[in-house]
């Protein structure tokens, strides 16, 4: 662990694809010093570490805590390892931040968050979108009742992904029992996201399609009917299977206005007219750091995701370091905590319950 407070807090990154192309920059260029990558081949750890610019590799998570004396573990393993793990690092003395999906399922997440609680220690997951300048204007804009009552929302995201990458997506991806799948994949973000606006679901109706996924008997579309607490409803209708451009439309409507995105702004609509939402100041992300040189991630596809998710998740890592240090947050956005894993895993469980049982209404939490 780290001998004095003016020492850099040191990481290990448990997972060897997202935690080197996004991870390991994120908590280098937010000031960690990452002493360990984890993963399950030796050799090729090894190398993906010098290539990520991380000293060690390890293939068991409790030997690279003994080693390095790591102060914070983050895991972007496959989903149906997060709980031991988490709860693994929490245990040894370390904080974490576990990406999404959270768990396998709800009572996986509950007992994470418990663990959490238990040792005393930071517990943060991967919604690193809650930085995005757009999401967080969008927040504001309703926390600030422009649109008056929430009522109506809708979120279409219809992405080529399958047809076209489907074998640069790792074997997990396509496995439910570990968790792969579309619903876990993009859903986990669209719940935190909705959370984040309106507060906790109230029920759900759900559907889970397969459109071109070809390697596993996996959900690559999804389309979920709910209604949040607070009375607001909607649709989400989502798809990583698609063929032809890429869609994604998010509106929310209310007593007094609709607000939407489009061409990199939010908008804003109400009874006196149409107007551009400017993102605040303090929203503004830090600069995308350097990547490592590791030649899996020199394509198109992978310099694109890069673009969309490193700086936010260079803000999300700078937040959990303000945490460690028990310092003011570098941002006034909050971070999702473990808490809020298992609310989006409460949703989820009760979308597939849903979907397993004909589309029926499902209360949230009674799964």
């Amino acid at each position: 662990m780290t001998d004095s407070p003016n020492s850099p807090l040191r990481a290990v990154v448990v997972g060897t694809g997202f935690g080197c192309r996004i991870q390991t920059p994120a908590l280098q260029g937010a000031g960690f010093e990452v002493v360990g990558l984890v993963g399950t081949d030796p050799d090729r750890t090894a190398e993906r570490a010098k290539l990520a610019g991380v000293p060690h590799g390890f293939t068991e998570l409790g030997e690279a805590i003994d080693v390095t004396g790591a102060d914070v573990v983050v895991i972007s393993s496959t989903p149906h390892t997060h709980a031991r793990l988490s709860i693994q690092a929490l245990e040894s003395g370390c904080h974490v931040l576990c990406e999404k999906p959270f768990a396998k399922d709800g009572a996986e997440a509950r007992a994470m968050l418990a663990a959490a609680r238990k040792a005393g220690k930071v517990h943060m997951i991967g919604h690193e979108f809650r930085f995005d300048p757009l999401r967080a204007t969008f927040a504001k804009a309703i926390a600030d009742g422009m649109i008056g009552d929430p009522r109506f929302v809708s979120i279409i995201t219809l992405i080529p992904q399958i047809p076209f990458s489907e074998h640069e997506m790792p074997a997990w991806w396509f496995e439910p029992a570990e968790g792969g799948g579309w619903l876990g994949a993009l859903g986990s973000h669209v719940f935190d996201q909705l959370r984040v606006w309106f507060g906790e679901f109230a029920s759900v109706s759900g559907s889970l399609e397969t459109l071109t996924a070809t390697r596993g008997p996996v959900d690559d579309s999804f389309t979920v009917h709910f209604e949040m607490k607070n009375g607001a409803a909607g649709v989400i209708q989502s798809s990583a299977g698609t063929f032809g451009p890429m869609l994604d439309v998010t509106r929310a409507s209310g007593s007094d206005g609709t607000l939407w995105t489009e061409g990199g702004a939010v908008h804003f609509a109400g009874r006196d007219g149409t107007r551009e939402l400017e993102a605040p100041a303090e929203y503004t992300l830090p600069e995308q750091p350097p990547i490592g040189s590791d030649p899996r991630f020199d394509s198109d596809r992978w310099r694109t995701l890069v673009g969309v998710e490193l700086a936010p998740y260079t803000a999300l890592c700078q937040s959990l370091k303000s945490a460690a240090l028990g310092v003011p947050p570098a941002s006034t956005l909050p971070a999702a905590t473990f808490e809020d894993g298992v609310a989006c895993m409460e949703v989820m469980d009760a979308i597939r319950a849903s979907a397993a049982n004909g589309s029926r209404l499902v209360d949230v939490g009674s799964v």
